[in-house]
C-alpha cells in the first residue's frame, strides 16, 4: 500500500522544531521533502542538535542554499516552481523581503500551497514579536490550567512548564492539517492558498474540550474541579520516588479504582461529592506512596481503573504496550526514533 502523500513534493525552509515538525510529518505519510537548509547553523539549532540523531531530517532530502546569494535565491525559486508546497517558519516579512513570499512563488507556481509556521501568526499586536512554546500556550488561557492551589492559574502555586510538545508539536500539527486540505482543494481548482499555521491559533482550538468543560462550571471557574481537586485524577509519588497517574472520572471506573486499592469504605456513589474530596485525597497520597511503582503497575495496569505510569523517555521506548505496537526504535547511538502516526490499512 502506497503511503497517502506518495507524489507529494514539499520544500521546507530549515527552521525551528515547529516547521521541521510539520515536514517530518508529510514526510512521514509518504511526501517527497526537501529542505533548503542555510550554509551555517543557527545557535538554538546548534545547541539542542545532536550530530548523531536528528528525528526531524527524517525522510527529507537536504540542500544547502545561501539565500543571501543571486544563485541560491534562483535554485530556490526553482525548486518552488516544481513543488506542490512549501513550509517556511520565519517572522512575517522575512520571505517578502528575500523574494520568496507568497506572490513571487505563486506567479512561478499557481498552485503552490503556501505553509506559514509562526508562533503569533501574520498579523496581529504580537506578530513581530519572538515567543516560544511557553508563551504561546500561556497567551491562550491553557497554560493556566496547569496550576495548582487556585482557579485559573492564580493560586499559591505557579502553573507548571509544559513539554514542548503542547505548543510546538500542536502547532504543527495544525500547519500539516491545514496544508494537506489546501493541497486537496489545489488538486481541482489548480489555485494554491496560504496556511497561516500559528501556533497560538492551533492551540487555541485544541483546547476547544477544555472550553467545553469550562461552560460547566468545573475548569477554570471557583468550584473545585475533577481536573484540579479531585482523588480521582492526579498524579502521585510512589515509595521508590516514581509517579503514577489515575483518571477515573466515570462512575463505574471510579468504583474499580476503589475496589483495587482495598478502599472498601468509600462510597463510589459519591465521587463527586466535593466536600469529600480533600480527605479522600489525602488517603490516596499516603496510599500510592506506601508502595513502590512496580507494585501499582501490577495492580492497576490494564485494567478499567484509568491507570498509567509516569514513565521516563527511555522507560517509554521499552513498555511493553509501546514495543508491541512498533512505536519507538533506539538507534545504535541511544536516539528515540518514533513511528509516524496516525496509521493506515486497506478497507
Amino acid at each position: 500500500m502506497n503511503p497517502p502523500l506518495a507524489g507529494i513534493r514539499v520544500i521546507e525552509f530549515e527552521g525551528l522544531g515547529p516547521g521541521p515538525l510539520a515536514g517530518r510529518m508529510l514526510a512521514d505519510m509518504g511526501a517527497q521533502v526537501t529542505v533548503i537548509a542555510r550554509p551555517t547553523r543557527g545557535p538554538v539549532n546548534a545547541r539542542f542538535s545532536s550530530e548523531h540523531h536528528d528525528p526531524l531530517a527524517r525522510g527529507k532530502t537536504i540542500v544547502t542554499l545561501d539565500l543571501k546569494q543571486a544563485v541560491g535565491l534562483a535554485e530556490a525559486m526553482d525548486r518552488i516552481a516544481d513543488a506542490d508546497a512549501l513550509i517556511e517558519g520565519n517572522r512575517p516579512g522575512v520571505m517578502e523581503r528575500l523574494g520568496l513570499g507568497p506572490s513571487e512563488c505563486a506567479a512561478r507556481n499557481p498552485r503552490l500551497v503556501y505553509g506559514r509556521m509562526t508562533g503569533w501568526g501574520q498579523d496581529g499586536p504580537l506578530a513581530q514579536a519572538a515567543g516560544h512554546d511557553l508563551n504561546y500556550v500561556a497567551l491562550t488561557g491553557l497554560l493556566s490550567l496547569s496550576g495548582r492551589g487556585g482557579r485559573g492559574g492564580r493560586g499559591s502555586e505557579p502553573p507548571s512548564v509544559p513539554p514542548t510538545v503542547v505548543g510546538d508539536a500542536a502547532g504543527a500539527l495544525g500547519l500539516a492539517f491545514g496544508m494537506v486540505c489546501a493541497m486537496l482543494e489545489a488538486r481541482t481548482s489548480g489555485h494554491g492558498r496560504v496556511v497561516d499555521g500559528a501556533i497560538i491559533d492551533v492551540v487555541a482550538m485544541l483546547g476547544t474540550i477544555a472550553q467545553w468543560i469550562r461552560a460547566s462550571g468545573q475548569l477554570d471557574g471557583e468550584q473545585p474541579s475533577p481536573f484540579h481537586d479531585s482523588p480521582f485524577y492526579d498524579v502521585y509519588a510512589c515509595a521508590d520516588g516514581n509517579y503514577v497517574t489515575v483518571g477515573a472520572l466515570e462512575p463505574q471506573f471510579y468504583a474499580l479504582l476503589l475496589n483495587k486499592l482495598g478502599l472498601t469504605d468509600v462510597d463510589p456513589t459519591a465521587q463527586y461529592h466535593v466536600s469529600t474530596w480533600p480527605a479522600l485525597k489525602k488517603r490516596f497520597v499516603s496510599l500510592f506512596a506506601s508502595q513502590p511503582r512496580a507494585h501499582w503497575c501490577a495492580l492497576l495496569e490494564g485494567s478499567d481503573a484509568c491507570f498509567a505510569p509516569v514513565l521516563t523517555l527511555a522507560e517509554a521506548a521499552v513498555h511493553p504496550h509501546n514495543v508491541a505496537r512498533g512505536i519507538y526504535h533506539v538507534d545504535a547511538h541511544g536516539g528515540i526514533e518514533v513511528a509516524g502516526a496516525p496509521r493506515f490499512f486497506t478497507l
